[in-house]
């Protein structure tokens, strides 16, 4: 008996420490149990980036992207794209045409151009894309405005070049569309022809030899282009066609609806601009409303806006304009209301609407109601034709005579009877008393300066 105590007594602590052992076993294997299923490996990364580079056929276009920096932009998971990509044989397509080796040959502005030219900002499955232009991430010539594509979903093509072949692959952070060529960044002029709206556009510019003025990158410009209803209306309205028209008719119609700056939507204000038109070697004057919209001369409405090109922007119009006549610049303007029903009562509009030159001096509305106070008459039905011959007369001057080249002295009017005094030491004045306080609107067969006063002879 006391040998089993000795015994028990020396071996208890081992006991003891096995018994610890097996319980610090089993309660980590009850820990584990607790822990429920093993957890899941991260799920694999799918962007735009990603897909492209699992895909063998986009293996040019993966290497382009990697050359300019743009792989990781595209696999940004926190970004929303919509990516027209083109495959191995559209690239060699391109290489084939512009007589390039391999990628090396273009230069890193170019192709990063190129390449953000087919990349949509937000994620647009086919179905919700419609004909139109969609803004690229391609920086256009104006800060804060891509470069535009027009899409024809009719066709299924891209600028009237590349063809969508596929449609649809989900990525992490967008969509990608298949298509069989490299598109390029387009000209106003390119822009024009890639529309079938605007055709009969092209086929005048295309008469008028214009193409090539209109496709200088080394120049911006602003097209205010008229669809083929627009020119279907002025054809039928002049009893013409196209054939009919002399190039220098068509040139002179043409660039009155060019500006020579880019100008997009938001940007663009009333009054009087300048266009690439001229007459008497200065730009004839286009007159822009935007009360309630976009309005040139009062007669054509701007329908669609920011076709951005590389060398400028296009807004499309529905009605061609014409340069105007001195007498148009009145009609068209609401504050020569009066002026015109004088001109008009006068039987002056044939003669202001000829030849020329004429350099007008045309008083406002305003000036003409303070005559009428002074004189203590209704209006225009008080005067007769005769009354107003001479003084209208006394507003006309010889010649196209812009305001840079007044000087101080008198000038002979049509009125021979009268001489006008002017004098520029502090603005224009004509008389002593009367304001130019808008000077040189410039018509196809004259000038028009805007005055505060009716000039008396």
């Amino acid at each position: 008996m006391k040998r089993f105590t000795d015994f028990l007594g020396k071996n208890l602590w081992v006991m003891m420490l096995l018994l610890s052992v097996s319980l610090v076993s089993v309660s980590c294997d009850d820990d584990d149990d607790d822990s429920g299923e093993e957890e899941p490996m991260p799920e694999e990364s799918m962007t735009i980036t990603d897909v492209a580079v699992g895909n063998a056929d986009f293996s040019i276009l993966v290497a382009a992207l990697q050359k300019v920096g743009l792989a990781d932009d595209l696999a940004d998971e926190k970004a929303s794209y919509t990516v027209f990509a083109p495959t191995n044989a559209a690239f060699a397509d391109l290489l084939s045409e512009l007589g390039a080796s391999g990628l090396d040959d273009i230069s890193n502005e170019v192709l990063t151009s190129v390449l953000l030219y087919h990349v949509v900002s937000g994620s647009k499955k086919a179905s919700m894309i419609e004909t139109g232009y969609y803004s690229s991430l391609s920086a256009g010539p104006k800060d804060g405005y891509g470069l535009s594509l027009y899409i024809d979903m009719e066709m299924a093509k891209i600028n009237n070049r590349a063809k969508i072949t596929a449609t649809d692959i989900e990525t992490d952070n967008g969509i990608i569309h298949v298509i069989d060529k490299v598109i390029l960044p387009m000209s106003i002029t390119d822009h024009a022809i890639a529309n079938p709206a605007f055709s009969s556009l092209v086929a005048g510019v295309s008469k008028a030899d214009l193409a090539g003025a209109l496709d200088d990158d080394m120049s911006m410009f602003t097209v205010f282009a008229p669809t083929n209803d627009a020119f279907d209306m002025f054809f039928s309205e002049l009893g013409v066609s196209l054939d009919d028209l002399s190039k220098e008719t068509l040139s002179s119609v043409i660039l009155y609806h060019a500006l020579g700056d880019v100008v997009p939507a938001a940007m663009v204000e009333s009054g009087y601009f300048p266009t690439l038109s001229t007459a008497y070697d200065r730009a004839i004057s286009v007159k822009v409303d935007t009360d309630g919209g976009v309005m040139l001369n009062s007669d054509s409405e701007v329908i669609a806006t920011d076709v951005v090109a590389t060398n400028g922007i296009i807004h499309a119009i529905n009605k061609v304009i014409m340069p105007p006549t001195v007498v148009d610049i009145a009609i068209d303007n609401s504050s020569f209301s009066i002026l015109v029903e004088a001109v008009v009562k006068a039987d002056l509009a044939g003669v202001l609407s000829g030849e020329g030159a004429f350099t007008v001096f045309a008083p406002t509305n305003d000036a003409f109601e303070a005559l009428f106070e002074a004189l203590n008459i209704s209006g225009i039905d008080a005067l007769t034709k005769e009354d107003l011959i001479p003084i209208l007369l006394a507003h006309v001057v010889d010649g196209n005579v812009a305001s840079t080249s007044l000087s101080n002295g008198d000038v002979p009017t049509l009125n021979t009877d009268k001489k006008l005094m002017v004098n520029i030491d502090n603005g224009v004045t004509i008389d002593g008393s009367i304001n130019v306080v808008l000077a040189d609107i410039q018509g196809k067969n004259g000038i028009v300066h805007v005055i505060d006063k009716v000039i008396v002879p």
